[in-house]
């Protein structure tokens, strides 16, 4: 239920993929790269998420090793039955670790895509994954490869949909000729907004949907994040150019502005920033659902709260000029990382 006690919409993921909630819950944050989670309350989350209709979790095999597909079988094993068979599972694929926690490459080759997907159905206990997508390209392997992989898992009925992550326009065209492709999931947010230019129109024309992730910047734009605070040595956020010094405090200033227009609304500024990606589907004429990263219930319940915000184009026009396209300070990850990144190319 939203916060006025309405069911939480659902929005179509495409042409061809599932029914979801129009919010989905990204869980990586319960297993890894924000610092340490609390594992009963990241469990009281996702049921407190599928007791309120949402019904999209986000996953990948690598978010801690594995733990944070386990955490979502705890999680599914000990909802209501009727919660746990509206749920659908989004599981990214293909990063590759060394024990010490780093990311060493990406791996698209259809024995390494089959050998990763039965490794999830295992740990997440369960005979086939909703939507599968590889995280990032495999610059050794040709995308058709990779998605022809997952066409047969399909196939077999391991797989439901066939999903991808952080690719470009011409990726996404090539991917969607081999197998259907029901959602392009990629970063974008009031801060994150290249994908406007080429990726949003392709997947419109394909009639690909989008599920929008870092719709909060990871907590940079929700209002919630100080000037002065302190990460831990394990959080990502610690050498996200963004979070680094006068990158940061630049980046807050837009969030001041922000704050300004959230306060006159009478809402907060993380709703705010989830509302104007949400009515982003409309302007954009895709599909889009954000992912939102709630570790805990109330930061769930504040998320929730922006399906009841109706922004008219006065309320757009206001955000976009208290935070322009472009306005951000630094990239969105380490430059070892957006190297990886098909859908900056």
């Amino acid at each position: 239920m939203t916060t006025t006690g309405r069911p939480v919409p659902t929005r179509p993921l495409g042409t061809t993929g599932p029914r979801v909630s129009a919010l989905g819950l990204g869980c990586m944050g319960m297993s890894a790269l924000y610092g340490e989670a609390d594992r009963a309350e990241s469990v009281a989350t996702i049921h407190a998420a599928l007791e309120a209709g949402v019904t999209l979790l986000d996953t990948g095999d690598f978010y801690g090793m594995g733990h944070n597909e386990l955490l979502i079988n705890e999680a599914l094993r000990t909802a209501p039955a009727a919660a746990r068979e509206q749920a659908l599972t989004s599981v990214k694929f293909g990063a590759l670790r060394t024990v010490e926690g780093g990311f060493t490459g990406y791996d698209g080759r259809p024995a390494a895509v089959k050998n990763f997907a039965a490794y999830s159905l295992q740990r997440l206990g369960t005979d086939h994954i909703d939507i599968y997508r590889i995280a990032r390209v495999d610059p050794d392997v040709p995308i058709e490869e990779t998605v022809g992989a997952i066409a047969e898992l399909v196939e077999a009925g391991h797989v439901r949909h066939i999903g991808l992550s952080e690719v470009g326009a011409d990726t996404l065209r090539r991917a969607a000729a081999v197998a259907p492709i029901s959602d392009l999931q990629i970063e974008y947010s009031l801060i994150s907004r290249s994908i406007e230019e080429k990726i949003l129109p392709t997947a419109r024309e394909l009639g690909i949907g989008v599920t929008a992730y870092g719709v909060l910047s990871r907590g940079l734009i929700s209002g919630h994040f100080t000037r002065d605070r302190e990460l831990a040595a394990n959080d990502f956020r610690g050498m996200s150019p963004r979070f680094q010094g006068e990158n940061l405090q630049r980046n807050l200033d837009l969030v001041d502005r922000l704050r300004a227009l959230a306060e006159a609304k009478g809402v907060t500024v993380a709703q705010t920033a989830i509302a104007w990606v949400l009515a982003q589907a409309g302007r954009q004429g895709v599909d889009i659902v954000p992912l939102i990263g709630a570790r805990r219930r109330d930061r769930l319940a504040e998320a929730l709260g922006a399906l009841d915000i109706t922004l008219d184009a006065a309320d757009l026009a206001a955000i976009e000029e208290a935070v322009p396209a472009g306005a951000a300070s630094g990239d969105r990850y380490p430059a070892s990382q957006m190297a990886h990144l098909d859908s900056e190319r």
